[in-house]
Protein backbone atom coordinates (compact mmCIF):
# COMPACT_ATOMS: atom_id res chain seq x y z
CA UNK A 1 0.00 0.00 0.00
CA UNK A 2 2.82 2.40 0.88
CA UNK A 3 4.61 1.56 -2.37
CA UNK A 4 1.44 2.38 -4.32
CA UNK A 5 1.00 5.65 -2.44
CA UNK A 6 4.62 6.67 -3.06
CA UNK A 7 4.25 5.80 -6.76
CA UNK A 8 1.10 7.91 -7.11
CA UNK A 9 2.71 10.88 -5.35
CA UNK A 10 5.86 10.64 -7.49
CA UNK A 11 3.91 10.42 -10.75
CA UNK A 12 0.88 12.68 -10.14
CA UNK A 13 1.74 14.62 -7.01
CA UNK A 14 -0.18 14.68 -3.69
CA UNK A 15 -3.45 15.52 -5.46
CA UNK A 16 -3.25 12.16 -7.20
CA UNK A 17 -4.19 10.52 -3.91
CA UNK A 18 -7.56 12.30 -4.15
CA UNK A 19 -8.23 11.41 -7.76
CA UNK A 20 -11.89 10.43 -8.23
CA UNK A 21 -12.95 11.96 -4.91
CA UNK A 22 -15.81 13.91 -6.46
CA UNK A 23 -17.37 10.77 -7.96
CA UNK A 24 -17.00 8.94 -4.64
CA UNK A 25 -18.70 11.78 -2.76
CA UNK A 26 -21.49 11.92 -5.34
CA UNK A 27 -22.11 8.23 -4.67
CA UNK A 28 -21.70 8.10 -0.89
CA UNK A 29 -23.66 11.23 0.08
CA UNK A 30 -27.07 10.21 -1.31
CA UNK A 31 -26.47 6.64 -0.13
CA UNK A 32 -25.77 7.73 3.46
CA UNK A 33 -28.65 10.24 3.42
CA UNK A 34 -31.12 7.63 2.19
CA UNK A 35 -29.79 5.04 4.61
CA UNK A 36 -30.24 7.17 7.73
CA UNK A 37 -33.49 8.74 6.52
CA UNK A 38 -35.05 5.37 5.73
CA UNK A 39 -33.83 3.94 9.02
CA UNK A 40 -35.52 6.72 11.00
CA UNK A 41 -38.72 6.47 8.93
CA UNK A 42 -38.93 2.68 9.29
CA UNK A 43 -38.26 2.89 13.03
CA UNK A 44 -41.01 5.50 13.43
CA UNK A 45 -43.45 3.32 11.48
CA UNK A 46 -42.66 0.22 13.55
CA UNK A 47 -42.83 2.20 16.81
CA UNK A 48 -46.28 3.52 15.89
CA UNK A 49 -47.44 0.01 14.99
CA UNK A 50 -46.13 -1.34 18.32
CA UNK A 51 -47.81 1.51 20.18
CA UNK A 52 -51.16 0.89 18.47
CA UNK A 53 -50.91 -2.84 19.14
CA UNK A 54 -50.15 -2.39 22.83
CA UNK A 55 -52.93 0.20 23.16
CA UNK A 56 -55.47 -2.14 21.51
CA UNK A 57 -54.36 -5.03 23.71
CA UNK A 58 -54.73 -2.87 26.83
CA UNK A 59 -58.21 -1.74 25.79
CA UNK A 60 -59.21 -5.33 25.06
CA UNK A 61 -57.94 -6.44 28.48
CA UNK A 62 -59.93 -3.65 30.16
CA UNK A 63 -63.05 -4.65 28.27
CA UNK A 64 -62.64 -8.29 29.28
CA UNK A 65 -62.07 -7.29 32.91
CA UNK A 66 -65.12 -5.03 32.87
CA UNK A 67 -67.28 -7.73 31.30
CA UNK A 68 -66.20 -10.35 33.84
CA UNK A 69 -66.90 -8.12 36.88
CA UNK A 70 -70.35 -8.45 38.51
CA UNK A 71 -72.89 -5.87 37.41
CA UNK A 72 -70.76 -4.76 34.47
CA UNK A 73 -73.38 -5.85 31.94
CA UNK A 74 -75.82 -3.37 33.44
CA UNK A 75 -73.51 -0.49 34.28
CA UNK A 76 -71.14 -0.53 31.30
CA UNK A 77 -73.71 0.09 28.50
CA UNK A 78 -75.27 2.97 30.37
CA UNK A 79 -71.91 4.60 31.09
CA UNK A 80 -70.80 4.05 27.50
CA UNK A 81 -73.98 5.63 26.15
CA UNK A 82 -73.55 8.63 28.45
CA UNK A 83 -69.91 9.06 27.34
CA UNK A 84 -70.91 8.74 23.69
CA UNK A 85 -73.65 11.36 23.98
CA UNK A 86 -71.31 13.69 25.86
CA UNK A 87 -68.64 13.37 23.18
CA UNK A 88 -71.20 14.05 20.46
CA UNK A 89 -72.33 17.23 22.23
CA UNK A 90 -68.75 18.41 22.81
CA UNK A 91 -67.34 17.64 19.36
CA UNK A 92 -70.02 17.06 16.68
CA UNK A 93 -68.62 15.43 13.54
CA UNK A 94 -69.93 14.42 10.19
CA UNK A 95 -70.44 10.68 9.50
CA UNK A 96 -67.58 10.41 7.00
CA UNK A 97 -65.04 12.47 8.91
CA UNK A 98 -62.29 11.27 11.22
CA UNK A 99 -61.93 12.82 14.64
CA UNK A 100 -59.20 15.43 14.51
CA UNK A 101 -58.83 15.45 18.28
CA UNK A 102 -58.04 11.73 18.43
CA UNK A 103 -55.63 11.90 15.51
CA UNK A 104 -53.83 14.93 16.93
CA UNK A 105 -53.55 13.31 20.36
CA UNK A 106 -52.15 10.16 18.76
CA UNK A 107 -49.64 12.19 16.76
CA UNK A 108 -48.57 14.24 19.74
CA UNK A 109 -48.10 11.19 21.99
CA UNK A 110 -44.83 9.80 20.72
CA UNK A 111 -44.35 6.06 21.33
CA UNK A 112 -40.88 6.69 22.71
CA UNK A 113 -42.37 8.90 25.44
CA UNK A 114 -44.88 6.17 26.31
CA UNK A 115 -42.16 3.82 27.52
CA UNK A 116 -41.75 1.43 24.58
CA UNK A 117 -38.61 -0.62 25.26
CA UNK A 118 -35.92 -0.50 22.56
CA UNK A 119 -35.72 -3.58 20.37
CA UNK A 120 -32.41 -4.83 18.96
CA UNK A 121 -34.30 -6.98 16.47
CA UNK A 122 -36.21 -3.94 15.26
CA UNK A 123 -32.98 -1.97 14.81
CA UNK A 124 -31.42 -4.87 12.88
CA UNK A 125 -34.45 -5.37 10.61
CA UNK A 126 -34.92 -1.65 9.91
CA UNK A 127 -31.21 -1.27 9.21
CA UNK A 128 -31.27 -4.25 6.86
CA UNK A 129 -34.19 -2.86 4.86
CA UNK A 130 -32.78 0.68 4.87
CA UNK A 131 -29.42 -0.53 3.57
CA UNK A 132 -31.08 -2.63 0.88
CA UNK A 133 -33.27 0.19 -0.42
CA UNK A 134 -30.51 2.81 -0.23
CA UNK A 135 -28.04 0.64 -2.12
CA UNK A 136 -30.66 -0.28 -4.72
CA UNK A 137 -31.53 3.38 -5.29
CA UNK A 138 -27.94 4.59 -5.62
CA UNK A 139 -26.43 1.58 -7.42
CA UNK A 140 -26.15 3.37 -10.81
CA UNK A 141 -23.74 5.82 -9.18
CA UNK A 142 -21.74 2.90 -7.82
CA UNK A 143 -21.58 1.34 -11.29
CA UNK A 144 -20.21 4.56 -12.76
CA UNK A 145 -17.66 4.90 -9.95
CA UNK A 146 -16.34 1.37 -10.41
CA UNK A 147 -16.04 1.85 -14.16
CA UNK A 148 -14.00 4.96 -13.57
CA UNK A 149 -11.70 2.85 -11.40
CA UNK A 150 -11.13 0.09 -14.01
CA UNK A 151 -11.11 2.30 -17.11
CA UNK A 152 -8.19 1.34 -19.37
CA UNK A 153 -7.14 -1.72 -17.35
CA UNK A 154 -6.24 -4.86 -19.31
CA UNK A 155 -8.28 -7.39 -17.38
CA UNK A 156 -9.53 -10.85 -18.35
CA UNK A 157 -12.78 -10.94 -20.30
CA UNK A 158 -14.25 -13.47 -17.89
CA UNK A 159 -14.68 -10.58 -15.44
CA UNK A 160 -16.74 -8.65 -17.99
CA UNK A 161 -16.11 -6.38 -20.94
CA UNK A 162 -13.09 -4.11 -20.72
CA UNK A 163 -13.77 -0.43 -20.08
CA UNK A 164 -12.03 1.86 -22.52
CA UNK A 165 -9.67 4.49 -21.18
CA UNK A 166 -11.77 7.30 -22.65
CA UNK A 167 -14.61 6.43 -20.25
CA UNK A 168 -12.75 8.19 -17.43
CA UNK A 169 -12.75 11.44 -19.43
CA UNK A 170 -16.55 11.72 -19.33
CA UNK A 171 -18.50 13.49 -16.63
CA UNK A 172 -20.76 11.55 -14.29
CA UNK A 173 -23.93 12.46 -16.20
CA UNK A 174 -22.30 11.59 -19.52
CA UNK A 175 -21.11 8.25 -18.12
CA UNK A 176 -24.59 7.33 -16.88
CA UNK A 177 -26.11 8.34 -20.22
CA UNK A 178 -23.49 6.28 -22.09
CA UNK A 179 -24.22 3.19 -19.99
CA UNK A 180 -27.94 3.66 -20.60
CA UNK A 181 -27.50 3.99 -24.37
CA UNK A 182 -25.18 1.03 -24.77
CA UNK A 183 -26.54 -1.41 -22.15
CA UNK A 184 -30.06 -0.23 -21.39
CA UNK A 185 -31.68 0.33 -18.01
CA UNK A 186 -30.41 -2.97 -16.61
CA UNK A 187 -26.85 -1.88 -17.31
CA UNK A 188 -27.20 0.77 -14.60
CA UNK A 189 -28.02 -1.96 -12.08
CA UNK A 190 -25.46 -4.50 -13.27
CA UNK A 191 -23.90 -6.29 -10.30
CA UNK A 192 -26.58 -5.06 -7.90
CA UNK A 193 -27.20 -8.48 -6.30
CA UNK A 194 -23.69 -9.01 -4.83
CA UNK A 195 -23.55 -5.34 -3.89
CA UNK A 196 -26.84 -5.58 -1.96
CA UNK A 197 -25.81 -8.89 -0.37
CA UNK A 198 -22.80 -7.07 1.07
CA UNK A 199 -24.39 -3.70 1.88
CA UNK A 200 -27.68 -4.80 3.53
CA UNK A 201 -26.20 -7.00 6.32
CA UNK A 202 -23.45 -4.43 6.85
CA UNK A 203 -26.06 -1.69 7.36
CA UNK A 204 -28.10 -3.93 9.68
CA UNK A 205 -25.10 -4.64 11.91
CA UNK A 206 -24.03 -0.99 11.82
CA UNK A 207 -27.44 0.34 12.87
CA UNK A 208 -27.94 -2.35 15.53
CA UNK A 209 -24.56 -1.42 17.06
CA UNK A 210 -25.36 2.28 16.66
CA UNK A 211 -28.68 1.87 18.47
CA UNK A 212 -27.08 -0.16 21.27
CA UNK A 213 -24.28 2.35 21.83
CA UNK A 214 -26.73 5.28 21.67
CA UNK A 215 -28.99 3.65 24.27
CA UNK A 216 -25.99 3.06 26.54
CA UNK A 217 -24.83 6.66 26.15
CA UNK A 218 -28.31 7.94 26.99
CA UNK A 219 -28.35 5.82 30.15
CA UNK A 220 -24.90 7.05 31.15
CA UNK A 221 -25.80 10.69 30.46
CA UNK A 222 -29.03 10.29 32.44
CA UNK A 223 -27.13 8.87 35.40
CA UNK A 224 -24.65 11.74 35.22
CA UNK A 225 -27.49 14.27 35.19
CA UNK A 226 -29.09 12.62 38.21
CA UNK A 227 -25.74 12.67 40.02
CA UNK A 228 -25.32 16.38 39.25
CA UNK A 229 -28.84 17.11 40.47
CA UNK A 230 -28.18 15.28 43.72
CA UNK A 231 -24.92 17.16 44.22
CA UNK A 232 -26.70 20.47 43.62
CA UNK A 233 -29.45 19.53 46.09
CA UNK A 234 -26.87 18.59 48.71
CA UNK A 235 -25.05 21.87 48.13
CA UNK A 236 -28.28 23.84 48.53
CA UNK A 237 -29.09 21.96 51.74
CA UNK A 238 -25.64 22.70 53.13
CA UNK A 239 -26.02 26.40 52.32
CA UNK A 240 -29.43 26.48 54.03
CA UNK A 241 -28.03 24.78 57.11
CA UNK A 242 -25.14 27.26 57.25
CA UNK A 243 -27.58 30.17 57.01
CA UNK A 244 -29.68 28.71 59.84
CA UNK A 245 -26.57 28.23 61.99
CA UNK A 246 -25.63 31.89 61.46
CA UNK A 247 -29.10 33.10 62.42
CA UNK A 248 -29.27 31.14 65.70
CA UNK A 249 -26.58 33.16 67.61
CA UNK A 250 -28.26 36.43 66.68
CA UNK A 251 -31.64 35.17 67.89
CA UNK A 252 -30.15 34.15 71.25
Amino acid sequence: MWDAARGIVSQRGPMGLYSGLSVTLMEIMPYAALQFGLYDALNAFVDEARFRYQRDMAEAAKAVAAASSPGAAVVAPASMSRRHSTRQRESPEQPGEVSTSSSSSLASSSPSRLGLPPSRLQAFACGLLAGLLAKLATHPLDVAKKRYQVAGLQRSLRYGARVEAGFAMRSLCQSLAYIYRTEGVMGLWKGSVPSIVKAAPSAAITFAAYDAVLSWLLVVSGEQQLRKQREQEQLIQQQLMQQQDRKQPHSQ
